[in-house]
């Protein structure tokens, strides 16, 4: 026993973990742990990280695994391919893009635009969360992604298109971010199947809901960073 500071008895740490092991927890992973994906990768996919972040995270998900199998801990896993909507951070590459065409900036477009990627607005993420934490088992790893796939590029010209803007006027090529993936293309099917899920908003209704988050907050998001900052 260890005494605490109003000098009564504290239980071990142990106990004290044991009293408020959680019934379900959900740990958001994200798909960067698996590299550039060729083809779409199931969950019991090798991991492959790309970046220091990925690794770090990679870890984590191991970390974690090792938890389930060793103490049963009561956790389940989701990758959510690229998430979008409302109040997403400004550097992210739908909000950044209308907030651009809504200032009349350029909006630099690394390496052209080619990787390729799965956007899946927040409330089909929130949805699938919500379903792994009600119905998932301990150990299981859910993917959440839409079958669509767009490269960057494409998906700026879409915004573009949807807002009457020439392409060519937004956009500006520069060089691509050390260790970028080119694809992360998940299969779903999992968690189609086993939870009921499925990704319900399209694209295009993604981006015009954030197009009036943006037009109706403008004023204040115009004065926010809109590039990404590092949080050492």
């Amino acid at each position: 026993m260890v005494s605490n500071q109003r000098g009564g008895q504290r239980p071990p740490a142990r106990r004290i973990a044991q009293n408020v092991r959680p019934e379900k927890y959900v740990h958001v992973s994200t798909p960067e742990v698996y590299g550039s994906c060729s083809g779409d990768v199931r969950e019991d996919a090798p991991f492959h990280p790309s970046t220091p972040y990925a690794a770090s995270r990679a870890a984590c998900d191991l970390h974690l695994q090792t938890f389930i199998r060793q103490y049963h801990f009561p956790a389940v896993l989701t990758r959510a391919a690229n998430v979008f909507g409302p109040g997403q951070q400004l550097y992210r590459i739908v909000p950044r893009t209308l907030l651009c065409l809504a200032l009349g900036q350029k909006l630099q477009l690394h390496g052209g635009g080619h990787s390729v990627r799965s956007f899946i607005q927040i409330d089909d993420v929130s949805d699938g969360t919500l379903r792994a934490a009600l119905s998932g088992e301990p150990g299981d790893v859910f993917h959440l992604s839409t079958k669509r796939t767009i490269s960057i590029r494409d998906l700026v010209a879409l915004i573009c298109e949807q807002n009457g803007v020439k392409f060519a006027d937004l956009a500006e090529i520069v060089a691509d971010r050390p260790g970028k993936d080119s694809a992360y293309l998940l299969d779903a099917s999992l968690a189609r199947t086993k939870l009921g899920w499925q990704a319900r908003v399209s694209l295009q209704e993604g981006i015009a809901e954030t197009k009036r988050w943006i037009d109706e907050n403008l004023a204040v998001l115009r004065e926010q960073p809109a590039n990404y900052i590092h949080q050492a």
